[in-house]
């Protein structure tokens, strides 16, 4: 620095003061080549939901989707609506990015509750590039991105139709143990 470099310097931080408690300041470090620390447990994932390019769903076809694993039975009831809809979620008219993230969130929520069917409203739109058939369109990717979701498939028209899906979840750990404990009495 030349003397005029430093006396502009010396002027420019003329008026300003030390941190008055430096035990708040909080430093980031670069990150070192060690193995990351275990996440907490009640920490939130990050969200995984994609929203790269999508082939829209068209309008006749109704939506469909179930597990390796998964019985037919299983999905033949849920598309004849008989399951017991316990919780639902709506997305109608919200943007693309507000639905990723509401479903993202309804969904960790719904893996803690005993909860085992759901319906979420994405609504269905009138013609092939509407905001509600594209929508449609990422919640059928989506549902397919959790790991908990057994099944799902287009509402019977009595809770919303094509404009609406049904989605089976896997048990929960609490429901898990209530199942264990029970067939443990039956045995006794």
């Amino acid at each position: 620095m030349t003397c005029d470099d430093d006396e502009l310097f010396k002027e420019a931080m003329d008026d300003v003061k030390p941190l008055k408690n430096a035990a708040n300041v909080v430093f980031l470090q670069q990150k070192s080549g060690r193995a990351p620390c275990r996440p907490q447990e009640n920490a939130v994932p990050d969200n995984f939901l994609t929203t790269g390019f999508l082939e829209v769903i068209p309008l006749d076809m109704p939506l469909s989707y179930k597990q390796d694993g998964i019985q037919q039975g299983v999905l033949d009831k849920l598309r004849a609506g008989r399951y017991p809809v316990e919780a639902s979620l709506n997305l109608t008219r919200a943007p693309l990015e507000t639905c990723r993230q509401n479903l993202f969130e309804f969904m960790l929520i719904m893996q803690r509750q005993p909860i085992r069917t759901v319906l979420i409203i994405h609504g269905k739109g009138r013609h092939h590039d509407s905001h509600a058939n594209i929508v449609r369109s990422f919640v059928a990717r989506w549902l397919a991105q959790f790991t908990h979701v057994q099944a799902y498939c287009s509402a019977q028209p009595c809770h919303g139709g094509a404009g609406a899906c049904y989605v089976t979840l896997k048990k929960s750990e609490i429901a898990r143990s209530e199942n264990r404990e029970r067939f443990a009495r039956r045995g006794r």
